[in-house]
């Protein structure tokens, strides 16, 4: 134990009341704006948080004022400012903090000079584009996460070829592709080839998983709208900070945590 842990444990013992019963690492690390709440579940499972110098993989632990906090090494601490971003990002990035196979990461396409860490709020894949939030305020993306939250998303597919009306039926209606259930909140045909779709829970690779039952393709995936936030004019690459209007609406509209 180096010689600063122990200062801070001493200081830590003088400082906490024994009604105090801390903070959840996890909710720590998202209030820190080292990563969302389930990141932060996922990097204590992996080893990969300390908390004055001993490994912590248990979700439950708490953290107290003077505890050292450290993430791969690196110490955390609380955020004194925040950011809230709309990025219309391009097909061919990936929303990863880094790729081992070396593809461009829609973090290099958010303004430069903010040394705060961001994240995505959830997921775009590597070929779909458009609409993803970016922030480093771990409550926040939380919120919109939460299964519970009800958020729309909405899409403006184009497919490969003709869609059949059995593929959008299907989809308004629900179905069960491989033992996973799909279901759209909305499947409106808007031409031959395309569709707008409205997703609520969103699960992994939905669009393209139903689309490919039928033998489908989409050619384009875009999203064009999160909650009350539409993509409208901004430029495929460019990014805005979202209003204080669409924060509020976003934060009313979605208050689990």
């Amino acid at each position: 134990m180096t010689k600063a842990i122990k200062k801070n444990l001493n200081w830590r013992e003088s400082v906490i009341s024994p009604q105090d019963k801390g903070q959840r690492l996890q909710v720590f690390l998202a209030h820190a704006g080292a990563a969302s709440r389930r990141a932060a579940e996922v990097f204590i499972a992996q080893g990969r948080v300390s908390v004055n110098g001993a490994i912590i993989t248990e979700q439950g632990s708490r953290v107290f004022p003077g505890d050292i906090v450290l993430l791969d090494g690196k110490a955390v601490q609380a955020e004194t400012r925040w950011h809230y971003l709309v990025l219309n990002k391009p097909s061919g990035y990936i929303c990863s903090s880094s790729d081992p196979q070396g593809r461009p990461l829609a973090l290099d396409l958010l303004p430069r000079g903010i040394s705060e860490r961001l994240y995505s709020v959830g997921r775009l894949d590597f070929l779909s584009s458009g609409l993803i939030f970016f922030t480093n305020d771990g409550d926040f993306a939380a919120r919109l996460g939460h299964p519970g939250s009800g958020l729309e998303k909405e899409y403006a597919v184009e497919a490969s070829g003709p869609i059949p009306d059995a593929a959008v039926e299907a989809f308004a209606r629900g179905i069960t592709v491989e033992g996973v259930h799909y279901k759209a909140r909305e499947a409106e045909r808007t031409g031959r080839k395309s569709l707008r779709i409205v997703l609520v829970e969103g699960k992994n690779r939905e669009i393209r998983r139903v689309f490919s039952h039928f033998h489908l393709h989409p050619v384009i995936l875009r999203r064009v709208r999160i909650g009350p936030v539409v993509l409208g004019d901004l430029a495929e690459g460019s990014s805005r900070p979202l209003s204080e209007k669409e924060l509020a609406q976003l934060r009313r509209d979605n208050p689990w945590s």
